[in-house]
């Protein structure tokens, strides 16, 4: 069995194609900075690279790209759709709609568009746009979408509680839902095997720090609390999103700025965040050469991004009674030593010690520590592998 697993993120699409019986990877690639002047497709396939730039405005054009590419005659290791027995699509946020993966249908997806966008409005549109876009190619093909909530369901409700009417949550499933937990749930994972326990033996603290970012405590192999929300604004400040904010101060800016409510939440969405803060990019990378040539936009809105993912780091550290080890996973998180060490800094309280020269070594996709030989916690980054997940929920399922 052959699964294509589509992962859509808010200014990113990674897709891998995967042969089953052996778990794989035929193909490979990402879309980068879509709706981001500059965008870019790095594919491999057939023991080959190939990097197509092309300006991606939206998600659409960036999936006709990555099927164009699993066809390429230099990279393609396909000949057709056909054969191609299944596609998992990662979905952020399901609601109370879904409490599962769920096999795509005509009413599926209605629901999907119809009452899931507004939980996640950067994403779901972006997962959705996918969906059509594979079934406009192959029609016949059968379709799983996978959700980000799945892993955060054992959570209690005192985490996952909002302190408003109860009535009101029971009515409007209003709570916290979180996102990316199949990262989570992978790196997690994988952090145990690493460490030589079981899963049911460690306090983790995952940080999935990317465009969206999310931190979750993992107590014995199970989420108890994660930082995103009811929708994926929550949380640290992230690339175009505010995080936390007092719901006071939106109305406040949204009666300043004569936005209505809708138009507030687009703002907080996609004017904020990094973005905002530096007035010069979402993408870190942009960030990180603004601070070297003297911007001091771009490095306060560096150190807010590090300092809120430390507090998120210390508060679950302190809600699961004790902490084993912190792991740092997706794009910035894998890629991005100085937002490591700056998170990691102030930390030698809870048994942190950190390796500064470990941390600069080279990304080569494997398991690195970056924490010393004798540090009580430790620090790891573990390339995440949604992509795996979602195919074997995938593949499960059918």
């Amino acid at each position: 069995m052959k699964i294509l697993v589509v992962n859509a993120g808010s200014s990113s699409l990674k897709y891998q194609l995967i042969d089953m019986e052996t778990e794989k990877v035929l193909a490979k690639g990402g879309c980068e900075r879509i709706g981001i002047p500059g965008s870019v497709l790095k594919a491999k396939g057939n023991g080959q690279e190939k990097v197509y730039e092309k300006d991606m405005p939206n998600h659409k054009i960036a999936i006709e790209l990555v099927l164009h590419a699993l066809r390429d005659k230099g990279i393609g290791v396909i000949k057709s759709m056909d054969e191609i027995d299944a596609v998992g699509h990662r979905v952020v946020a399901s609601g109370e709609y879904f409490k599962k993966t769920t096999l795509v249908t005509p009413e599926v997806l209605k629901t999907l568009e119809e009452k899931t966008f507004e939980l996640a409005p950067l994403h779901n549109p972006a997962a959705a746009t996918g969906v059509r876009a594979c079934k406009e190619v192959m029609p016949n093909t059968p379709m799983a979408l996978v959700f980000d909530t799945s892993f955060h369901a054992t959570m209690p409700e005192k985490a996952y509680m909002y302190g408003i009417d109860y009535e009101d949550y029971k009515q409007y499933g209003v709570r916290k839902y979180g996102a990316h937990g199949t990262s989570h749930k992978f790196v997690s994972s994988e952090a145990a095997k690493y460490l030589g326990k079981k899963p049911e033996q460690l306090k983790i603290v995952t940080c999935h720090l990317g465009n969206g970012s999310s931190i979750t405590a993992v107590d014995g192999g199970k989420c108890i609390d994660t930082s995103m929300g009811f929708t994926p604004l929550a949380g640290v400040l992230m690339g175009t999103r505010s995080g936390d904010i007092d719901a006071s101060a939106v109305e406040f800016l949204a009666k300043k700025k004569g936005l209505s409510h809708a138009d507030a939440v687009t703002y907080l969405n996609k004017k904020c965040g990094v973005a905002g803060i530096s007035g010069v990019s979402s993408d870190f990378r942009d960030l990180i050469a603004g601070e070297e040539g003297g911007n001091q936009r771009c490095a306060l809105a560096l150190d807010m991004f590090a300092y809120q993912t430390k507090k998120f780091v210390g508060a679950y550290a302190a809600a699961m009674g004790g902490l084993d080890c912190i792991v740092f996973t997706a794009g910035i998180g894998e890629n991005t030593p100085t937002v490591r060490a700056d998170v990691c800094e102030g930390l030698e309280f809870l048994g942190v010690k950190f390796d500064k020269k470990a941390n600069e070594g080279k990304n080569d996709g494997s398991i690195r520590e970056i924490s010393t030989k004798d540090s009580k916690v430790k620090v790891l980054v573990i390339p995440t592998n949604e992509e795996l997940v979602i195919a074997r929920e995938t593949a499960e399922l059918l």
